[in-house]
Formats: structure tokens, sequence, C-alpha cells
């Protein structure tokens, strides 16, 4: 009996079969995987979402046709928190960082090893000693030489397998400090925000586009779920950014801004030429100057910038004092 189970907890998984057994070699073409660490075959990305039934249904008539007796088990009902689900990811991402900065550590040392025993052996060698074809210890020397060198080129190697290690340790790192950050927490929550509205046009019988939809009792359900699910993703963050702001991290507004004050945008300052509800229009262009006002931008055309890329505010007083002491003249003295 082989049973294809989807639950929002576990994800899709496969239970009954065994190694040899030739399910896989069935599934694997139709979005099913083997995970090494569980010993399970199962679909990718499925944890935490909607069972993938346009994947499911193919793999067990596949299978049935193969002979086995499949019986598929869908429970959407059965799910973790996003709590849980976040923090089971920022552990695989600690653990995935540690294991590659343990292995760049083990690659470093083998290089430093074989690079100090290549040196060694190449300071054995009198300076300057040529190699002799008529003594008989050339094929010795000769061998010796050659395997310095591919010593020196397996510390090489090693070396740069070291930087790659090291590479993906930060961005294991990065990956899970980047999800965390207040500014993408922010356009995380704006999206999540447009999902949920998208989620009760549809309820109330309305496409995205404002035509009426006729809802299934379980597309009902299923909409149900999601309304959840959004509500706590939304709980989650918002409670994020709230704690960063704690800690002192600046949200933005419409509220922090009038027009003919400066923003910041990376490295570089932009007058406000109008304060809209969720972003601010600014003088458009791949201008590179540090301060790009309404005078001396190069451009005709504006941009809009969304209040979660601002980085600083400058009035306009400040900002002319500051363009000012700029573009002084430098003083001489006699």
């Amino acid at each position: 009996m082989i049973t294809i189970r989807h639950t929002r907890a576990e994800g899709t998984l496969i239970e009954g079969s065994e190694k040899g057994d030739g399910v896989y070699d069935i599934v694997r073409h139709r979005g099913f995987r083997y995970f090494r660490s569980i010993e399970r075959i199962g679909i990718t990305g499925s944890r935490d979402r909607a069972a993938q039934t346009w994947k499911i249904n193919p793999a067990a008539e596949a299978l049935r046709e193969a002979g086995f007796e499949v019986t598929v088990t869908i429970d959407e009902d059965t799910r973790r928190s996003f709590a849980e689900a976040e923090a089971e990811k920022a552990e695989r991402a600690e653990d995935r960082a540690g294991r590659y900065e343990e292995r760049a550590g083990r690659a470093q040392g083998s290089s430093d090893k074989l690079r100090a025993e290549a040196r060694r052996r190449m300071d054995s060698i009198p300076f300057v000693q040529p190699m002799m074809p008529d003594h008989h210890s050339y094929s010795r020397d000769r061998n010796f030489r050659d395997r310095t060198q591919r010593m020196y080129g397996k510390a090489i190697s090693e070396g740069q397998r070291a930087a790659y290690l090291a590479s993906r340790s930060e961005a294991a790192e990065n990956t899970q400090r980047h999800r965390n950050n207040p500014a993408v927490t922010l356009r995380r929550i704006a999206k999540l925000e447009a999902d949920l509205r998208r989620v009760h046009r549809r309820q109330a019988g309305q496409s995205a586009h404002g035509f009426p939809l006729e809802l299934t009792p379980e597309t009902v359900a299923e909409l149900g779920r999601r309304e959840e699910e959004i509500a706590e993703e939304l709980t989650y963050w918002r409670t994020l950014v709230a704690q960063a702001e704690a800690d002192g991290f600046k949200v933005w507004g419409k509220a922090d801004f009038t027009k003919g004050d400066f923003v910041r945008c990376g490295s570089r300052w932009y007058e406000v030429l109008r304060v809209n509800a969720k972003t601010l229009t600014v003088p458009g262009g791949p201008d590179i100057r540090p301060v790009v006002s309404a005078e001396n931008r190069a451009y005709s055309w504006n941009d809009r910038l969304p209040y979660d890329r601002v980085a600083g505010r400058m009035s306009a007083e400040e900002a002319r004092g500051n363009l000012a002491q700029r573009t002084a003249a430098p003083q001489t003295s006699d």
C-alpha cells in the first residue's frame, strides 16, 4: 500500500515505499524528489501550503498503472504556526552556516598544511640548482619537484574551496539577516496586505478586476484558511517591526516629509517634489550626483520612492547649507 499524504504541517510525503521498489522512478518526473535527511519521497516546498493536486493526482495515477495500490490523503487543516515555521527556517540557516564554516576551516587548514610542506620541500633544493639529466639522481629529483608542484596546486585548490565554502556560510547568514531586515519586512507587510485584500474580494465573490465569481464550498474553505494564515503572518512581521522601532529603527511615512525636504536613498539625497500616501516623488533618471534637486536635475522625468527605501531626511534649509558647503570655493591664504 502506497499512501500519498499531505498536511500543511508536514507537506506532501509518500508512505509505504522502500528503496528499489520503483516508486521513486515513477514519481520523480511528476514533481517529487527524495529527501535524504528524512529518507522519504515528497514534493519540494509543499510545507505550509495547500496541496498541489496537479502533481499529486498524476503521480497517484501513474503508480496505479504500474500495479501499486495507492491512497491519497489530504488534510488542509493540520498546520503549524507561522512562528514555528520561521523558527525552523532560522535554525536551519544557522546550522547550514555552521556546517559551511566548519568545512571551510578544514579546507583552509589543509591548504595551509600543504603549502607549508611544499615550501619546505622547495627550500631543501639548493638555490638555483639545475636539473642534471645525465646524473643518476635525475629521475628522483624530477619526481621530487613534480610532486612538490602538485602539492602547491593542491594547496591552491583547497584554498579556493575554503573561500567558496566561507562565502556559502556568509550567504546563509545574510539570507536570514536580510529576511528579518525591518525595511525588507515593511515591503513584505505591504505585499501581504495586498494579498489579504485579494482574499477578501474573492470571499465577496469578486475577481481581481471586479467580475463576479462562483464560489464552491472547497474554495470558500480554502479562502478562509488563507485569510487566517495571512493574518497570522502579518501579526508576526508587524511585531518584528515594532520591536525594531523600539530598538531605534525609524519607520518613515507621509507625516515625516513636506515638499522641498530632501530624502536619502542609498548614498544620495533627492529633493522631495511631492508627498504621496505611500511614496515620495523625487527627480528621476540615472543621476549619480550626491545631491539631486529640482534646480540641478539632469533629467526631466520623476521617480517614486517608497517610504520603506528611505534612509534619512534633511529639511530644505539643512540641504541648502550642505550644498553651499560642498560647492564653496576653497579659501587660500596669502
